[in-house]
């Protein structure tokens, strides 16, 4: 190996250190977000809650008393307090029609839009757009070490697909307000780095014959992309169960012991929009699952031979049709089609790491 190959190398992994630490620093900006905002729609509540026990009590008051219009005053005061500017930022429109209420102590509305929000999630967003900056160097850096695309073995595999759900995370952000997501998305980003580094590093080398292919490029690149779509949609899907679970609670007049979850959308928008994610993902994952065949007829001479890695990309690719097929036509909404999605992500997760490592087949020299 060439000194230039060695030195991208260990470029490569400070790098990847460096954005393990920006990631982390976002990770707690937006828990604290979602803790801060948390208590600050609390205390909005309580006052709501004041003024409007105000109000009744002004109701009662003979109007010759003196005493009415002061009170009327104050709850007045009360309202326009609430549906103020400063409020509006903290509370979205659902808040302002009376739909937290109805919505079971639901804060997002369902455009998944927030208004203004605090320091703390700009300053996660940000740092969240620098660690992936940070490390798409490490990838590119390990890249040029290679001299190939950094996608030969584990390693390279899961802090490749770490900045893909990053960068997929950053990109769904322009569209629609996901930033109740972050703590969630950085938080696997994290774990995802730290099993590459302890569990699965490996030093820059050369690709076996069978894997120096075009078509790495092609099927390799369209899997972690998918891959990185489904664990978006992991992230909505275990929320949504919480939020399903918390919305049965309120309604049925128990206390909301998960305030930091009325800054995530209702279950059901959370539902309908992984479902639009999946249906995605799994076009991507149809075209892994045929230009892998495609690429084993090249390197092995037959399109399908029942290999380990093979079965589990097709057992994936069925868990997911089934999921999409039974919310579409069958009626599985709610905590069903929130299971089906899970299920559907571990064996995602089964397939990259214990058949990676476990299972003897024609897979096992490549790392992936």
């Amino acid at each position: 190996m060439f000194p230039i190959n060695e030195t991208m190398g260990q470029y490569s992994e400070l790098f990847m250190l460096l954005a393990a630490g920006t990631y982390t620093v976002a990770f707690i900006a937006f828990a604290w977000d979602l803790a801060k905002s948390s208590k600050a729609l609390k205390s909005i509540d309580l006052k709501a809650a004041a003024a409007s026990t105000s109000a009744g009590m002004s109701a009662k008051v003979p109007v010759g008393a003196g005493v009415g219009s002061s009170a009327s005053r104050s709850a007045g005061s009360g309202e326009d307090r609430l549906s103020g500017p400063a409020d509006r930022a903290e509370r979205p429109s659902s808040y302002a029609s009376g739909a937290v209420n109805g919505a079971a102590g639901q804060t997002a509305d369902d455009s998944m839009r927030y208004g203004e929000r605090r320091a703390p999630a700009r300053v996660a967003v940000a740092l969240t757009v620098l660690g992936a900056a940070i490390h798409a160097a490490a990838v590119l850096t390990r890249a040029v070490g290679a001299g190939r695309v950094p996608w030969g073995n584990m390693y390279e595999f899961l802090t490749t697909g770490a900045f893909l759900v990053a960068a997929v995370f950053l990109v769904a952000l322009v569209r629609r307000d996901l930033r109740f997501l972050g703590t969630f998305v950085v938080g696997l980003v994290i774990i995802m780095l730290v099993a590459a580094s302890v569990a699965f590093w490996t030093p820059v080398g050369h690709l076996v014959p069978a894997l120096q292919s075009y078509w790495l490029i092609i099927h390799v690149s369209i899997a972690v992309l998918s891959s990185a779509l489904f664990t978006l949609t992991f992230a909505m899907s275990a929320l949504q169960l919480v939020q399903s679970h918390r919305q049965k609670t309120i309604s049925a007049g128990g206390a909301d012991k998960l305030g930091f979850m009325r800054l995530v959308p209702s279950a059901l928008s959370l539902e309908n929009l992984s479902y639009r994610i999946n249906a995605i993902a799994f076009i991507g994952w149809t075209f892994t699952l045929m230009f892998g065949a495609i690429w084993a007829e090249k390197a092995w001479g037959r399109f399908w031979g029942w290999d380990t890695k093979e079965v589990w990309t097709f057992v994936i690719w069925v868990v997911y049709a089934g999921y999409l097929h039974a919310r579409a036509t069958r009626g599985w909404t709610g905590t069903r089609a929130a299971w089906l999605s899970i299920v559907g992500y571990l064996c995602v997760v089964f397939n990259f790491t214990i058949v990676n490592q476990f299972f003897n087949g024609l897979h096992s020299y490549s790392g992936l």
